[in-house]
């Protein structure tokens, strides 16, 4: 069953964060990019058809923004007791085959999900230099079975502008995709 993002209230502080990549076993905190000119905090995981959708995307935006002042933190929240495939080890193969360039966290607890108010996967937060939110939604309008091509437009055009200073658009769209698998007894509902 797909969900859409809870659209976070546009100038939300980032909240903090302390979690383990994946790949390389190294503890990511929100303090570690605090020289990025702006943040990009997805929530995705490995078994979801919408983000192995627009995978190759994600990792092109990795690629295309490795020198130009964006930080990129990935995040799964998932249960990997229910969902083997969102396990660290899984995610670590999948950021390895996927090419991504931006650390790949494990958020065990789910609080930074919970904290981020992340309610599907994938789910894109873009915060200013100042860590506040000028961006919450789709990546675009691509999903799987509709026939549009991934662009990454929406994201795209959001980072753009936030990078030149200039203002984000307030009219967005809430990503789509799979709800995040809550561990029983921690929904945040």
């Amino acid at each position: 069953m797909s969900v859409e993002s809870q659209m976070l209230p546009l100038g939300t502080e980032a909240p903090d964060f302390a979690l383990p990549d994946v790949v390389t076993g190294d503890t990511v905190k929100l303090a570690d990019v605090a020289d990025a000119r702006a943040l990009v905090v997805m929530f995705i995981c490995r078994h979801c058809p919408y983000v192995r959708h627009v995978r190759a995307g994600i990792a092109q935006l990795g690629r295309d923004h490795v020198d130009t002042g964006l930080g990129i933190v990935a995040i799964s929240a998932n249960d990997p007791e229910t969902y083997p495939e969102d396990a660290p080890a899984s995610l670590a193969e999948e950021a390895r085959e996927a090419g991504y360039t931006f650390p790949y966290l494990f958020d065990e607890t789910q609080e930074v999900a919970k904290a981020y108010h992340a309610a599907c996967t994938p789910d894109f937060f873009l915060f200013d230099g100042d860590r506040r939110l000028v961006y919450r939604g789709q990546f675009d309008d691509s999903r799987p079975g509709n026939g549009r091509p991934v662009t990454g437009a929406d994201l795209h055009a959001a980072i753009d502008a936030t990078l030149a200073g200039r203002p984000v658009a307030e009219d967005q769209v809430p990503s789509v995709g799979c709800s995040i698998k809550w561990r029983a007894g921690n929904d945040p509902d």
